[in-house]
């Protein structure tokens, strides 16, 4: 049973022109596979700030707003770590009278470096993070920030009162259902970092039993490697798709735009996704926002999806991902599912709530 979809309801933005928002970030890319969703999180802060200034660790193709400016530390440029260091103090302080509130994403590090500097300045911090590990540099930074946002409660390992579960944002403009089917093949896909941790060795040989049992689909798997494991796990997948002659129907695309994967989400069917982080993926959401049929494992899930769509922990994982493909194959996907990431998870929701909590 569903017990987290609720009907949704017309937001209206906070328009906050007096702020001037300084943005610490890995990497400004819209064509990036894994950071380029952040390009329109700064489209989105800008449309409620007078001024955005970002630094980022590497910066490439981008297309903003004038009232948005770009500063690189230079890792795009070959810059060393204390070229980077020296990059981030510099704008940090050269642009200290164009902010008054800092964001920083995904990396407590600069949250540690700068932290101090900012309560000097008296400069208001938040923290962005969505991940279950939890180490020293995270610690410090949570001494320092002022406030700590997150996606769901199991993307936040670190008890703290300055933590606020704001939910992920998702631009569900762009991930929405297809206006009409554009392929007779069943297609089931998969999108993420091509790793150990993701499963897809496990997606391609469930997939196997189905092609055994006469299912006639197709798997793609969207992602590619980042680590040398993750480049060896590939080697993995790909010599079991040639030895079992898969090749005609699994299909490795590497990594792609988040433009390219709103088509792949629109061609598909299904979505399986095997992560067992404890954190909400983006992914799964992406998937739902687009209205085809998702199957997880990854219990951050398990109070917001139907029974139907959720392979429990006690269940071997491929004959949990047979039984789902089966079963869901065969029935439309939920459209509360689509609802719910409207509700709880668009980007134009997230943002002026980010921007409103952290002006308190």
């Amino acid at each position: 049973m569903m017990t987290s979809f609720l009907s949704v309801q017309v937001h209206t933005p906070i328009f906050l022109n007096n702020m001037r928002l300084l943005i610490i970030t890995q990497k400004v890319d819209i064509n990036d596979s894994i950071l380029g969703f952040f390009h329109w999180w700064i489209i989105e802060f800008a449309k409620h700030c007078e001024q955005v200034t970002v630094i980022a660790l590497s910066v490439g193709e981008y297309d903003l707003p004038r009232s948005v400016r770009v500063f690189s530390l230079g890792k795009e440029l070959g810059a060393g770590r204390v070229r980077r260091l020296f990059n981030f103090y510099r704008f940090l302080w050269r642009e200290r009278k164009n902010y008054d509130v800092v964001f920083v994403h995904m990396n407590p590090i600069y949250v540690v470096l700068g932290g101090l500097i900012w309560k000097i300045l008296r400069k208001r911090i938040g923290l962005w993070y969505t991940h279950k590990h939890v180490d020293l540099k995270l610690r410090v930074a949570a001494k320092f920030t002022d406030i700590i946002f997150t996606a769901s409660r199991e993307s936040f390992r670190l008890a703290s009162k300055k933590v606020k579960v704001v939910g992920h944002g998702i631009d569900v403009l762009k991930f929405s259902p297809a206006s009409q089917h554009h392929s007779d093949i069943y297609t089931i896909i998969s999108v993420g970092r091509l790793s150990l941790t993701k499963k897809q060795h496990e997606m391609v040989e469930a997939f196997n039993i189905l092609r055994d049992r006469g299912f006639g689909g197709r798997l793609v798997l969207i992602g590619g490697p980042v680590t040398k494991a993750d480049i060896i796990y590939e080697k993995k997948v790909n010599d079991y798709i040639k030895d079992k002659k898969l090749e005609e129907h699994v299909f490795c695309v590497g990594p792609v735009s988040p433009d390219i994967a709103g088509s792949w989400y629109k061609k598909a069917d299904m979505f399986v996704n095997l992560s067992e982080t404890g954190s909400m993926d983006k992914a799964v959401l992406e998937a739902m926002a687009s209205g085809i049929q998702v199957v997880v494992s990854n219990e951050a899930f398990k109070n917001i999806l139907p029974m139907d769509n959720f392979i429990h922990k006690n269940k071997n994982e491929i004959d949990g991902v047979v039984s789902k493909v089966e079963l869901l194959s065969t029935q439309a996907a939920d459209p509360r599912m689509r609802e719910y990431v409207i509700k709880n998870h668009s980007l134009s929701r997230l943002l002026p709530k980010i921007i409103e909590i952290i002006k308190q």
